[in-house]
C-alpha cells in the first residue's frame, strides 16, 4: 500500500510475499503427517513370500509404520482375508492376527513377530485359529487378498482379555484417530 491508502504493486508483492512466508511456517510446524505401513518384506498389492505362509515357516513379515498422530495414545494392528474361502464367491473375512495397546512410539513389528518381541505393553487378541499371534496366508483357493490394518487410537484400550477381531473393533469404535493399510496377495 502506499502512504495515500491505494494499492500499488510493491506493496501487493509484499503482502502477497508475507502471506506464503506465515503459510510456510505455520505449514512447517503443524503435525499433519499421514501414518503409513510398510513392508520390506513385501510391497503394496504384491505377492506376500512363501516365509511368511502355512506354506512357509507361517512367521510375520516386518512392518514399519511412521507419522503416528501426536496425541495417539495406542496402535492396533488387525490383518484379515476378505476373499475367504473364494475370491470368486467370498463368504466371510478370516481374521490372521490382532494386537492391540501398541505403543505410539514404536515404529515397526519385527519379522516372525512373537510375544516375547512384540513392543512392550502390546497385548494380543485371537485370530480365526482361535490362537493368539500371527496366522499366515493359507488360501484353499484363488489369489487371496491380506489386509494389514493399523489404527492409531486416541485411547488406551482397556485388558480386553484376548479379544476376537469383533470385540476389539467395538473398544476401538470412536477412537479412532489415524489409520492406514498394505495389503499383500497370495496363492498357493
Amino acid at each position: 500500500m502506499s502512504l495515500t491508502g491505494k494499492p500499488t504493486f510493491i506493496g501487493l508483492i509484499c503482502f502477497v510475499f508475507s502471506t506464503l512466508v506465515a503459510t510456510a511456517v505455520w505449514a512447517e510446524g503443524e503435525q499433519n503427517m499421514t501414518l503409513t505401513l510398510k513392508s520390506p518384506d513385501f510391497v503394496h498389492q504384491g505377492e506376500i513370500p512363501k516365509l511368511f505362509t502355512c506354506d512357509g515357516d507361517d512367521t510375520s513379515p516386518s512392518l514399519i509404520w511412521s507419522g503416528v498422530p501426536e496425541n495417539a495414545k495406542s496402535l492396533v494392528l488387525i490383518v484379515d482375508d476378505p476373499d475367504a474361502p473364494d475370491p470368486a464367491k467370498p463368504k466371510m473375512t478370516w481374521v490372521h492376527w490382532v494386537l492391540y495397546n501398541i505403543p505410539p512410539v514404536a515404529a515397526e513389528l519385527p519379522r516372525s513377530a512373537t510375544a516375547s518381541n512384540l513392543p512392550a505393553g502390546t497385548q494380543e487378541g485371537v485370530n480365526d485359529w482361535k490362537k493368539t499371534g500371527y496366522g499366515g496366508p493359507c488360501p484353499p483357493v484363488g489369489r487371496h487378498r491380506y489386509f494389514h490394518k493399523l489404527y492409531a487410537l486416541d485411547v488406551e484400550l482397556p485388558d480386553l482379555h484376548k479379544p476376537n477381531k469383533a470385540k476389539l473393533e467395538a473398544a476401538m469404535q470412536g477412537h479412532i484417530i489415524g489409520q492406514t493399510e498394505l495389503i499383500g496377495t497370495y496363492q498357493r
